[in-house]
């Protein structure tokens, strides 16, 4: 991989974005915001999956991992192109209400499919996307047909995906079928005309790939044997996390793993689609998880909590080969946190992928790796905090009495504000620095987007309309320049 570029950006979400329909859209204010990076100096945009998501809206729990959010899509350019009436219902500014958000856009996008005339622009994406979107287009169409039940609950045959049963399914949905793949040809094009804009603006988006994907998924429906499964098609394992500091049962995820010993037989075709599928939408990508693919957390499927699971060799050196031989040098960050052993260490430094930085977790004390003084090198990505930590501000609040002292120790201040450690970021080796909006903005821990280990609130915060001021920008664009990035 190349040496990073010295560099700076923001972490936000689109849905995060502000807007009149109740989220974050791809359409005028994705532009602004992209403005903002352009004239505040920023070279990174980092945003978490673009997939699609439930009712709590977590980006880490889709229905596909190729696929599109088509709560992102642009009701704005829908009305605009004559897609759907322009009386649009607007919704107050405030945090996203997933199922609501879920339930109108789901109407427009209806109306929007029974005005369009698809083209060849239409017959050239779904050609182009054939070998996922196809699944998972029949994959919807057939969980709204079975009233929303996770694919193991569809019937023998169909859930079996015996060829008899497909092909009678994609004849009777084929209309169903037909508005899911216009759907995704939507957001494509809206994240594409976004997309442009940044790379045009010199603005590099960061993606994110989340390590394991949702049984309830076109994914583990349309690729079961590379999956663990029972003969009742559900986990016979499951992924997690074994007992630490922060759980003293360790976290239980309940994700399928992977079959790597089969996959390992057609070269791991099914992640090289995945990472291809990652690079048509992002220009780098943060993997999710990194320390899974040199050992995971194996839990039996049956088991009441993570405390009952064992340590497995994962593919290791193998999977990012067969990226680099079908895709070349891959622009991959390794999200190397957590409990992480020599072992990974070595997979990431083999592989020479720069790892994450938090400073929220550098002040326990001077040999902590965390602090800038001890980064060694610039192969690293420095962050104040990432969307599963409290803002700065909260973080700030609520540290120890240990951890406030050293930290005005560290930093020579009496008085600490955020600002300081958005600094301290900017001035570190690392070759890029990233801060979360709500950092910039100063904002306390009610503005933080997830909270791990809870199912209530989260990713649901928004962007206040007026908050990109020219003076923001201003003060950000300094910053970045003092510290050459």
């Amino acid at each position: 991989m190349e040496p990073l570029a010295r560099s700076a950006g923001i972490l936000l979400h689109p849905t995060s974005l502000p807007g009149l329909y109740g989220i974050g859209e791809l359409g005028a204010e994705a532009h602004e915001f992209v403005r903002f990076l352009r004239d505040s100096g920023q070279k990174l945009w980092q945003i978490l999956p673009l997939s699609p998501t439930g009712g709590d809206g977590s980006p880490y729990s889709s229905y596909s991992a190729f696929a599109g959010n088509p709560l992102l899509i642009s009701t704005e350019r829908l009305i605009d192109d004559g897609l759907v009436e322009k009386d649009v219902s607007r919704v107050p500014p405030g945090p996203v209400d997933y199922p609501a958000v879920i339930s109108s856009k789901a109407k427009l996008l209806r109306e929007a499919y029974g005005r369009a005339k698809p083209g060849k622009d239409f017959r050239e994406f779904r050609e182009e996307h054939r070998g996922w979107l196809e699944d998972y287009a029949l994959y919807m169409a057939l969980k709204g047909k079975n009233g929303g039940r996770p694919w193991t609950r569809w019937g023998g045959e169909i859930s079996g995906r015996e060829p008899g049963a497909l092909k009678k399914a994609r004849r009777e949905l084929e209309e169903e079928v037909g508005f899911h793949e216009f759907v995704q040809h939507l957001f494509f094009e809206h994240w594409g005309d976004v997309k442009k804009a940044a790379n045009e603006a010199e603005v590099e988006i960061i993606g994110d790939i989340p390590i394991f994907v949702s049984h309830d998924s076109a994914d583990v429906w349309a690729n079961q044997d590379l999956f663990f499964l029972d003969e009742k098609r559900e986990p016979s394992v499951v992924a997690g996390v074994p007992p630490d500091y922060f759980s003293e049962t360790g976290q239980l995820w309940g994700n399928p793993l992977y079959d790597w010993g089969r996959m390992r037989e057609d070269g791991y075709a099914w992640w090289v689609a995945r990472m291809r599928m990652a690079l048509t939408l992002y220009d780098a990508v943060r993997v999710d998880h990194f320390r899974g693919f040199e050992a995971y957390w194996e839990i039996p499927a049956d088991a009441e909590t993570a405390k009952e699971g064992r340590w497995v060799k994962g593919p290791g050196d193998e999977v990012f080969q067969a990226f680099e031989k079908a895709l070349g040098k891959l622009p991959i960050i390794a999200e190397d946190l957590g409990e992480i052993t020599p072992e990974v260490e070595d997979l990431r430094d083999r592989l020479g992928l720069p790892g994450m930085k938090v400073l929220q977790f550098a002040f326990s004390g001077p040999d902590n790796g965390f602090l800038p003084h001890d980064y060694r090198d610039a192969n690293w990505v420095v962050y104040t905090g990432t969307h599963d930590n409290d803002t700065t501000a909260g973080w700030w609040n609520s540290a120890s009495p240990a951890e406030r002292n050293f930290a005005r120790r560290y930093l020579g201040r009496g008085f600490v504000s955020v600002w300081d450690f958005i600094t301290l970021a900017h001035a570190s080796v690392a070759a890029r620095a990233v801060v979360p909006m709500q950092d910039l903005l100063e904002l306390g821990a009610e503005h933080r987007m997830n909270t791990p280990g809870t199912t209530e609130g989260n990713w649901a915060w928004r962007l206040e309309e007026t908050a990109l001021t020219p003076e923001l920008a201003e003060r950000l664009r300094r910053l970045t320049e003092t510290y050459g990035r």
